[in-house]
């Protein structure tokens, strides 16, 4: 492989803004990349923002609520993997918490069309309340059913180089694979202590301290750029002129106390400044606060990318092994003349 790179043919399912795509198509690790053939989505201003940022891709508006297992329309792409984070407000701690609400059964299309496609790799991002929930057991089981090995971790994204405490579950699928086995590389990717803002913009915000709207009065609202942001959510409000101080507050409110910006929030989920979001402020808000952070995508990426480039190398050495073996049967002479 040496000079030359491998590319696994991959599409991105429930693409949103584009951070899982945007994290796993910058990735590469030894001659090993993801390239991002196709993304998906059905939303208007997601499908704009994915073809202002992913200009060799196709983009594809697709209906996942009307899948019944037509998979011609990914099996085209002839992906090596597939990875999607089905939209999660039916299992999210912000949500309802009814999985049997619309969206909650697309995490089952999720697994259906992994399973009727079959591709090598999947990697499906969620809340981590999804392990909670019904619809958890029930894609798990298929996943197995249909012969993947199953890693599954619940990663902080502060740890994952991005200055947001957002914490996500992942299940990472190899078909005829191993259950657990990228475990090792994802604890071993890990920072030891959670990214702040400062860590990650330095002083470049002008702010010390900051607003974010919290769900409801009995949270905190006013932020230290001297630790890791909040999850970053699909709302952004003004600070209300009859807000009182929360005890967990940073500093009282006052006019130097301003909420981030619709690009400053886009920047903390690691998107770069050159991305562009397309719709609507509320629109881009919204899709800023449900997408995958970068960073963090692009750390679960090189972590498989490891996984195969590690599997890779021990597979030529017991091939080598093997060579050496019949070559020494074939010629006894030959290990000896070679250190003459």
């Amino acid at each position: 492989m040496t000079g030359t790179t491998t590319s696994l043919r991959t599409i991105d399912l429930y693409a949103g803004a584009g951070g899982l795509a945007y994290g796993f198509q910058g990735s590469e690790v030894k001659n090993l990349r993801f390239e991002i053939v196709a993304v998906f989505d059905n939303w208007k201003p997601a499908i704009e923002t994915l073809k202002k940022n992913f200009k060799t891709t196709e983009i594809v508006k697709i209906d996942f609520d009307a899948y019944k297992g037509d998979k011609a329309v990914f099996t085209k792409f002839a992906p090596d993997v597939i990875i999607g984070g089905p939209p999660c407000q039916d299992f999210s701690h912000a949500g309802k918490r009814n999985e049997d609400l619309g969206r909650g059964k697309l995490t089952v299309t999720f697994a259906y069309i992994v399973i009727d496609v079959r591709p090598k790799w999947f990697v499906m991002e969620n809340v981590d309340r999804i392990l909670k929930t019904e619809k958890y057991k029930l894609v798990k089981a298929a996943f197995k059913k249909a012969g993947y090995g199953i890693t599954e971790k619940v990663l902080d994204a502060s740890l994952c180089g991005v200055p947001q405490k957002r914490k996500r579950y992942f299940m990472i699928g190899e078909l005829s694979g191993v259950d657990g086995a990228l475990l090792p590389y994802l604890e071993k990717s890990l920072a030891r202590k959670p990214m702040t803002l400062r860590d990650y913009f330095g002083d470049s915000l002008g702010v010390e301290y900051y607003y974010r709207h919290p769900r409801n009065y009995k949270r905190r609202a006013i932020f230290s750029i001297d630790e890791p942001s909040p999850t970053i959510r699909g709302v952004n409000r003004p600070i209300p002129s009859t807000y009182k101080r929360h005890p967990g507050d940073a500093v009282e409110p006052s006019e130097k106390v301003r909420p981030l910006t619709t690009e400053e929030r886009s920047y903390i989920q690691t998107f770069p400044k050159e991305y562009v979001f397309e719709g609507s402020k509320t629109e881009k808000e919204q899709m800023i606060g449900n997408a995958v952070p970068v960073k963090l995508a692009e750390c679960v990426a090189k972590c498989i990318l490891k996984y195969i480039s590690d599997g890779t190398k021990a597979k030529q050495k017991r091939i080598d092994t093997c060579l050496g073996n019949i070559l020494s049967a074939r010629y006894p002479d030959l290990k000896q003349s070679s250190t003459d």
